[in-house]
């Protein structure tokens, strides 16, 4: 592929260097079909500027041709060559960039689904912590309101005993005083049993 890419530039190179030629060749006749005497090609001298014409054209053709033309061609190919090389570059640094920004998303979306499952796990094992110390202080909480339930109703019926002590006794005294007789112990205890019952405290 280079060679024939080098064959066409030689050979537009070639036409670019003939088409001088071409009008020197060709500008003659016409000045002669328009009578210019400076192209009469009758005259010696115009015949030896037309040889010594050829004589250039053909050296100058010839260095073109094996000077010129080689070098200029090197000078493409060797750019065609690097501007090739630089986009089969491009290409594999695309290529890496693609890869590498491929890999970048891969671990990004899996460091945020670790992520989210390690915020999960900790939000699961705090409501679990949570709901474990909710069930404990409530056991406790349900503990000490069972024993204060006890400790009131002790104390209530310590207070009752008490009560019912206490009236028993003060109505043996005001029947005592009132009679100046004893009353009986059993019937003062029923009436004041009873009296406490009727009034929600026995």
């Amino acid at each position: 592929m280079n060679d024939v890419r080098i064959m066409s530039n030689r050979r537009s190179a070639l036409r670019r260097a003939l088409l001088p030629a071409v009008a020197m060749a060709v500008a003659p006749a016409m000045a002669m079909a328009e009578g210019m005497p400076q192209l009469d090609f009758k005259s010696p001298f115009t015949l030896s500027q037309v040889w010594w014409g050829a004589v250039i054209f053909a050296v100058l053709y010839v260095l073109l041709a094996r000077i010129g033309l080689p070098k200029v061609g090197a000078v493409i190919e060797e750019r065609a060559v690097h501007i090739a090389a630089d986009l089969d570059a491009a290409k594999a640094q695309k290529v890496q960039a693609d890869t590498a920004v491929a890999e970048l998303t891969a671990t990004m979306q899996r460091s945020r689904a670790e992520a989210q499952g390690e915020i999960n796990q900790a939000v699961d094992q705090a409501k679990a912590q949570a709901a474990q110390q909710a069930a404990t202080l409530n056991a406790r909480l349900e503990g000490q309101l069972k024993a204060a339930e006890g400790r009131i109703n002790a104390a209530r019926a310590t207070a009752m005993s008490a009560l019912h002590q206490v009236a028993t006794d003060t109505a043996t005294t005001v029947i005592a005083r009132l009679t100046g007789a004893a009353p009986d112990p059993r019937r003062v205890d029923v009436a004041v049993a009873a009296a406490l019952t009727a009034r929600g405290q026995g």
